[in-house]
């Protein structure tokens, strides 16, 4: 048990809300409890066969109080601490975080309400090891402190939604930062956990990089950025019938060098603008749009340092004359 302890392990996992799983084209698993409740008892079954230090659970039903209570009689009775949080405006579904009382001490928990596109949130939990940060070494009794993140980020229906999903995780990093330092925690491990709607090719994917997040999976299986590696594994089948590795757990060192967070986000924010800019070229309506939702975003922030630029750039390509977008 004492060295089982020395290593802690996390498990993400979007259980499918009952209200979104289809029988079919107009029946919801939520309509029948036989099936739903056998589906969540495996689940839960798994879970706690594998006792895993961090569970972070994407789409639970927080609107149905009798799976809630299973979940959290279960998971209480088998030793772990459980938060949940719904999306906001009564969408029916939100996140589940537990941690294992071996191996964490509760020192903080926060709740990010995003209040934008689709009602997402995020949980936030500070924890300390119940254990000396080195278990090689007894009397250096050094209780490593963390901070954990879960969430459900949008998916990308279309390209518009493409620069709200990476404000999504800029409102996540903000937090996280302003956090650390209203709270003088100077060094701290970051993990972040969740279903992230995302491949590793996306800008999201690189936006977290850039940040000094590595992800957990790829670590262990030494996998690489390149494109040989990115379908490497896969984790969701999504609703269109594509399978994809979406599902990350991402670990950020406290000693990894990172690029200020504000500059990551605007070359990854113009980045994504550069390329509806181009793809926008051959269609025009949906780029008005975008481009005011894009400047809303950028002058809330404080990013508005080279505007004028892309201004010019906009000229050198488009004519907007009377709200009407056309070639030159």
């Amino acid at each position: 048990m004492a060295d089982e302890l020395c290593h802690i392990s996390c498990t993400t996992f979007n259980i499918l809300a009952p209200i979104y799983k289809r029988l079919d084209k107009q029946v919801c698993e939520s309509d029948f409890r036989a099936f739903w409740l056998s589906r969540n008892q495996m689940i839960l079954e798994w879970l706690l066969m594998e006792r895993t230090s961090i569970i972070c659970l994407q789409e639970f039903w927080t609107g149905n109080e009798e799976l809630v209570h299973m979940y959290e009689d279960k998971l209480c009775d088998a030793g772990y601490f459980t938060f949940q949080l719904a999306r906001t405006n009564n969408r029916g579904d939100g996140l589940l975080m537990a941690v294992h009382k071996d191996y964490f001490r509760i020192l903080n928990y926060r709740e990010l309400l995003f209040n934008d596109f689709g009602d997402r949130v995020a949980q936030l939990l500070h924890v300390q090891l119940t254990i000396p940060s080195s278990c090689s070494n007894r009397k250096n009794d050094t209780r490593q402190e963390l901070l954990i993140v879960n969430t459900h980020l949008l998916f990308p229906h279309n390209s518009s939604l493409s620069i709200a999903r990476l404000h999504q995780v800029y409102k996540i990093l903000q937090y996280v930062e302003t956090y650390q330092r209203e709270n003088k925690l100077g060094g701290v491990p970051v993990v972040l956990s969740g279903d992230w709607n995302g491949s590793k090719r996306g800008r999201v994917y690189k936006f977290l990089r850039s940040q000094g997040f590595a992800s957990s999976y790829d670590i262990a299986h030494k996998y690489t950025d390149s494109d040989d590696d990115a379908h490497r594994w896969v984790s969701h089948r999504n609703h269109r019938g594509n399978i994809c590795g979406v599902d990350f757990i991402w670990l950020r060192n406290p000693n990894e060098p990172t690029k200020p967070l504000k500059t990551s986000w605007a070359e990854a924010a113009f980045g994504i603008i550069k390329v509806v800019l181009i793809n926008s070229f051959f269609s025009f309506f949906p780029f008005k749009l975008f481009s005011l939702q894009f400047f809303l975003i950028l002058v809330h922030d404080g990013v508005q340092s080279d505007l004028v630029s892309l201004f010019f750039l906009f000229s050198s390509v488009l004519h907007i004359d009377s709200g009407y977008v056309s070639d030159m």
